[in-house]
């Protein structure tokens, strides 16, 4: 494919927090494609950054919700229908439809990249009806495809059993460079946990587990339960431990990511997409080469055996205090997970993923 190819990406979030598709976007701009990152405006959305890609946001009347996403897919098919573009990306199902029908029209190329299980997340379990539909959409129009990816290895070879449809796999991972670590102001070490603040992350346990540590936890991101975790933090004297941080541009958190001593990236088994996980978070962590509490899924578990970067644990409150208690004290555990990271960053990073990530496009 030669120089000048556009493309749109699609994400139904606040495009300005999006890291995978800002990496992606600058990646794409570099070898040459014109790209356009469609995203949505929140009620607290930031003013968007200048890059070197293009940005747009669509406003919408509703915020969340069955409403919200037939506005949104709505206003994004009127817009890609006038937009022009050579390659249509949809970000996960819920911008799945308006890419297809409009690159079915035009006659142009459509690439789907799969941030997650979508028709498994949590916030579906026991809304059968919500989930039957977004499994239609998924069986109906996946297989309509050119080309798709998702981030994961694991859950690449579900969703090619499930879709019948060839699935490469992009992992969410940053740029190698060379760990300059900055040692933490605080006296206190500092547990640090970056994302959405939702349903099956383990916060209100993490937070619940600060009473029994000698630790600071650091909460980067916001989310449907921000204001009950900020609630039950004061309703559980724990202010002086626990600080949020709010909404944190991806281009601030890499600073904040290596003031802190552990990384945190616990979840609840509730959901197939959770267990299927392979978060950015996971590498952030490494590539900062900060160990890091996590989920013991498939993903991780088998990373951490190549490469021993974290303690595995689940989300209950005292196996939390525990786990972290023991990385307290074993100070040759900590330096080994810490010197493992530096090692496993130099193979998962964004300078072998951008290679794979411009093949796909190059290729179509």
């Amino acid at each position: 494919m030669e120089k000048g190819k556009s493309i749109i990406f699609t994400v139904s979030n606040d495009l300005s927090y999006d890291q995978r598709m800002q990496r992606h976007s600058k990646i794409l701009v570099n070898a040459g494609f014109d790209v356009l990152l469609i995203g949505r405006k929140k009620t607290k959305s930031i003013p968007i950054k200048q890059e070197i890609f293009r940005q747009k946001r669509l406003n919408c009347w509703f915020q969340k919700g069955k409403l919200f996403y037939l506005e949104y897919n709505f206003r994004l098919f009127i817009f890609l229908l006038f937009a022009k573009a050579d390659i249509y990306v949809a970000i996960d199902l819920d911008t799945l439809i308006p890419n297809t029908l409009v690159a079915k029209i035009k006659g142009k190329k459509l690439i789907f990249d799969s941030h997650e299980y979508f028709t498994e997340v949590p916030e579906l379990i026991g809304r059968n009806a919500s989930k039957k539909i977004w499994e239609y959409v998924a069986k109906t129009f996946i297989p309509k495809v050119d080309k798709a990816y998702t981030v994961g290895p694991k859950l690449a070879e579900l969703f090619e059993e499930l879709y019948h449809k060839p699935f490469a796999c992009i992992l969410n991972v940053g740029l190698y460079e060379k760990q300059i670590r900055f040692e933490p102001k605080e006296v206190e070490p500092i547990i640090f946990y970056q994302g959405a603040l939702n349903e099956g992350r383990g916060l209100e346990q993490l937070i619940g587990a600060m009473k029994n540590l000698d630790a600071k936890l650091w909460i980067a991101g916001e989310g449907d339960l921000s204001k009950f975790l900020r609630t039950f933090t004061i309703d559980n004297n724990l202010s002086e431990k626990v600080k949020f941080l709010g909404f944190v541009e991806p281009s601030e958190l890499k600073k904040l990511t290596n003031q802190a001593w552990l990384g945190c990236n616990i979840l609840e088994p509730k959901g197939l997409s959770y267990q299927y996980s392979l978060a950015n978070k996971f590498f952030d962590y490494m590539h900062s080469g900060v160990p890091q509490i996590c989920a013991n899924f498939l993903e991780y578990e088998a990373i951490n055996r190549k490469f021993e970067i974290a303690v595995l644990s689940d989300c209950e409150t005292q196996n939390l205090v525990q786990t972290i208690t023991n990385l307290l004290v074993d100070k040759g555990l900590y330096q080994r997970l810490k010197e493992n990271c530096l090692k496993a960053s130099e193979v998962y990073n964004l300078q072998i993923e951008s290679k794979k990530l411009i093949d796909i496009y190059k290729g179509l």
